[in-house]
């Protein structure tokens, strides 16, 4: 996993909020609380792993939904808890996914792990974290799970930005995003550089052994990213009509690969 230090230190100056909700940003947003819409019902109570700042448990708790949160790093706890209404069912503490033993067996109808799987580098620390996830999950409830796609920052970063070349020359501590192996442009970074990026048939494998249905594989923010400007500058007719075109592709398989973040929901059992 990636340090306290890097991430404290990425953490304290970065406006997670502020991307979700510019333009582009709210794409991914909106679409994830669409999905988790779908799932939802009256009464249902909500664990979100790793809640950042809120985004995501002050949007359902504001529903009426009873939300319990978890989250490492304290200057997101402190700005979640600033953020909390008084009409909020809904409490955090500070916790990692990778040990949620303050939380007991088959508890919640909806579990959310929307930030964690961007910093963990290791595939037992990934199953680890998601074996937390579907421990504190009832029966035949839902749980999400966001990761960062690997083929959209090589095309965005490498080729559009013009780092292909120090990608393929990757060192470690850099500061570069990521690093590109031959062949196969198969990509990897370590946690000084904080994220994890990875394609769909990696988390397959990670699922494999689990007990669990996939119900939905989205791609959250499509090819948004990659005309983000165009995006922004969208009026509101028009930003209306792309987000339909958006939710018509996002599952496509022929159209997921692109996305800079994806959304893995499954079934417990």
């Amino acid at each position: 996993m990636a340090t306290d230090k890097y991430l404290n230190d990425y953490y304290n100056g970065y406006d997670e909020d502020g991307r979700l909700a510019s333009r582009h940003g709210s794409v991914e947003f909106l679409t994830t609380m669409r999905y988790i819409e779908k799932h939802l019902n009256p009464g249902d109570r909500v664990l979100e792993i790793g809640a950042g700042t809120g985004r995501y448990s002050h949007a359902l708790a504001r529903r009426g939904y009873t939300v319990d949160a978890v989250e490492l790093i304290e200057h997101n706890i402190e700005l979640f808890r600033k953020n909390t209404g008084p009409e909020e069912k809904i409490t955090v503490t500070q916790g990692n996914a990778l040990d949620l033993t303050g939380f007991s067996d088959d508890t919640y109808d909806m579990t959310l792990l929307l930030g964690p799987m961007y910093h963990l580098f290791t595939k037992e620390d990934k199953q680890r974290a998601l074996s937390e996830a579907i421990r504190v999950t009832k029966e035949g409830g839902t749980i999400f799970t966001a990761y960062c796609i690997s083929d959209a920052s090589i095309l965005q970063y490498g080729f559009q930005a013009g780092h292909i070349h120090e990608l393929l020359s990757y060192q470690p501590l850099s500061g570069l995003m990521l690093g590109l192996k031959m062949p196969g442009y198969v990509a990897y970074s370590d946690p000084s550089v904080l994220f994890e990026i990875i394609r769909k048939e990696d988390i397959d494998e990670l699922m494999a052994d689990f007990n669990v249905t996939r119900l939905h594989y989205v791609a959250t923010d499509g090819y948004t990213n990659h005309m983000r400007e165009t995006v922004d500058a969208m009026d509101d007719k028009t930003f209306a009509a792309y987000l339909d075109y958006h939710y018509f592709l996002c599952e496509r398989p022929d159209m997921v690969g692109l996305t800079h973040h994806a959304l893995d929901i499954f079934k417990k059992g």
